[in-house]
């Protein structure tokens, strides 16, 4: 099942089933409301009215929680120059990052570093806490796409990640969530993420180069805190981010930024120079 939040023609959002070309209004206003439903998909699956789109929300708009993984996966791990973790390495990312799968990126002109990082979106849809694996896998309400655009000029002022990582309408995520009973190898996915800059791909990998596999994930950050419904866990990104080429590579006004996963769909966001007026 495909589950997405659009935007309606009087700039509301509403919650839709995703039936090939057809949509379908689920009676809510977005993916996160629906997920806060105890019987979410059972009612998504039923029939509705069809609806049209006129653009794509973020699949949960505003998440309470958006908890990112960093080096996670190993071939990214290696470009930097670092070991293979032993414990997840956690941030957070707050909602007002996150755009549409075929928004507008902004650049805010504060960063000259403007990198991307193509990522697996696992979306909770059931309050866990020191989830057992069972009880982590039967949390996971399914999967989507998301690119953690980062500003690395200001990740790095510090050791510490997040004033690089959650700069405003920075972050695509979606079109869509999909259940996990419709990929392969369920709550632990095994799919192709790549991504494309201008049309070239600059990132490609599996989900098999994972340290941390989502139910992995589920299980440790719920020992930490709850994880409740419309929570969002950013997977990690492989290798091939901007950062790490000789030389280094970044979004520009005008790239364009395709992050594409195998039965995910894909999103294509282009990135503009945010206009700031009065210094604001």
């Amino acid at each position: 099942m495909k589950l997405a939040t659009i935007r309606t023609r009087d700039g509301a959002t509403q919650a839709v089933r995703v039936d090939g070309e057809t949509l379908i209004d689920l009676g809510l206003a977005d993916v996160g409301e629906l997920l806060a439903e105890p019987d979410w998909a059972e009612r998504a699956a039923r029939a509705g009215d069809t609806v049209k789109a006129f653009g794509y929300a973020p699949v949960v708009p505003r998440p309470g929680k958006i908890i990112c993984v960093g080096l996670n996966y190993r071939n990214h791990i290696l470009e930097m120059g670092r070991e293979l973790p032993q414990y997840p390495t956690l941030f957070a990312k707050y909602p007002e990052a996150l755009i549409g799968a075929y928004d507008e990126i902004q650049l805010a002109p504060e960063s000259e570093q403007v990198d991307w990082e193509a990522e697996l979106a696992v979306v909770i849809g059931k309050t866990v806490r020191r989830a057992t694996e069972a009880e982590a896998g039967g949390a996971i309400a399914g999967f989507a796409v998301l690119n953690d655009v980062t500003m690395r000029d200001w990740q790095y002022r510090s050791q510490l990640w997040l004033q690089g990582k959650t700069w405003e309408n920075s972050t695509p995520f979606g079109p869509y969530l999909v259940t996990p009973d419709e990929l392969p190898g369920g709550t632990r996915p095994s799919l192709t993420l790549t991504g494309f800059v201008d049309g070239e791909v600059v990132q490609q990998s599996d989900t098999s180069n994972l340290v941390f596999d989502p139910v992995a994930l589920v299980r440790y950050i719920s020992t930490i805190v709850t994880l409740k419904p419309g929570d969002v866990i950013a997977s990690g990104t492989p290798g091939g981010v901007g950062h790490a080429r000789k030389p280094a590579r970044y979004l520009t006004d005008g790239s364009v930024l395709t992050t594409e996963i195998t039965g995910l769909g894909r999103s294509e966001a282009k990135a503009v120079t945010e206009l700031i007026s009065n210094g604001r």
